[in-house]
């Protein structure tokens, strides 16, 4: 659904810029620059999987090698394709398959790299955010919630206090445990200096993409500049924030809308120039980022439990020889 849904995302952007004013655009691109944001993609990748690997530190796993622990956290980046990325707590699951930790420590792991790296993109939109006051109102609303739930998260009475009234509810219930065991992976995750260390590892991730989404608006024809590059970091990390608000799978539509539409508003670009670039960034960040995952999932159908309906579908196959 989430790859049906960018494709048409994709379309709408070339008809709001004019598909044939965005198509020469984007032809005329100086593809030299390519390989540097792609450089640049890798980095914030690689940023971020240090946080990952850091986080399954913190939550009682040693000595789990690097290259299992970057198989998972690259697999995932498909699964930010669904609804509020809810797909990713897929990678709660696989730790609990390879480390033996409890499923919800491991989707409180997720937990917490959505809120840093929202953390993150506040911190890169701070000096916009006061530039352009306007979006005040977005920021402030994104920083107290975020920071509202590291908050509780460290206050234990408060916290159980609340886990206490949500487990009485009919559904809820079921899950005390889950929601404990949540809990208590969040309340490692968010102390004081894994949060610093983590939210430091994502701000320099999400400035090296908004590097790339400034050289990508000079390889579209912008002066090079110091107010270009601001500009670039702000909308990059303003929009990424509005995208995890919105809900929608990978943040599609709310993105790039965003993305567009303040590259007309507070860069100056034409309807069709920002249209090319909001298409080019997110091709080089989350389709990219979708590829290399597929990419893994291609020779790692243990994590889709393919492996076991290949056993199940020979168990059957024996079964009716055998009668």
């Amino acid at each position: 659904i989430g790859l049906v849904f960018g494709f048409i995302v994709v379309l709408a952007m070339l008809f709001i810029g004019d598909v044939r004013k965005t198509g020469e655009l984007v032809f005329s691109f100086q593809w030299k620059l390519l390989p540097l944001v792609i450089g640049l993609t890798l980095t914030n990748y690689f940023l971020r999987f240090q946080k990952w690997h850091f986080y399954i530190g913190q939550i009682g796993v040693k000595g789990y090698p690097r290259r299992k622990s970057a198989r998972l956290f690259v697999a995932g980046f498909p699964l930010a394709l669904t609804p509020a990325k809810v797909g990713e707590a897929l990678k709660g699951v696989w730790l609990n398959r390879e480390c033996a930790v409890p499923t919800a420590a491991g989707i409180a792991i997720v937990a917490a790299e959505r809120i840093s790296d929202g953390l993150a993109v506040i911190v890169l939109s701070t000096l916009g955010v006061i530039a352009y006051p306007a979006f005040w109102p977005a920021f402030a609303a994104a920083l107290l919630v975020l920071l509202g739930i590291v908050i509780v998260s460290q206050i234990k009475p408060l916290a159980f206090w609340l886990l206490d009234l949500l487990v009485r509810l009919p559904l809820a219930g079921r899950f005390a445990r889950s929601l404990r065991e949540f809990y208590e992976g969040s309340y490692v995750l968010f102390r004081p200096r894994a949060a610093l260390l983590a939210i430091s590892l994502g701000s320099v991730a999400w400035l090296c993409e908004g590097i790339g989404f400034f050289l990508i608006l000079v390889g579209l024809g912008q002066e090079p500049s110091l107010r270009l590059l601001a500009n670039a970091v702000f909308i990059l990390a303003f929009s990424t924030l509005v995208g995890g608000l919105s809900t929608l799978p990978g943040g599609l539509g709310a993105v790039e809308a965003s993305i567009a539409g303040m590259l007309t508003l507070l860069a100056g670009l034409d309807a069709a120039t920002a249209a090319a670039a909001t298409l080019m960034i997110r091709f080089a960040t989350i389709w990219f980022g979708t590829l290399l995952g597929l990419a893994v999932w291609s020779f790692s159908p243990d994590l889709l439990g393919l492996e076991m309906r290949a056993s199940f579908d020979k168990y059957e196959v024996e079964q009716r020889e055998s009668f």
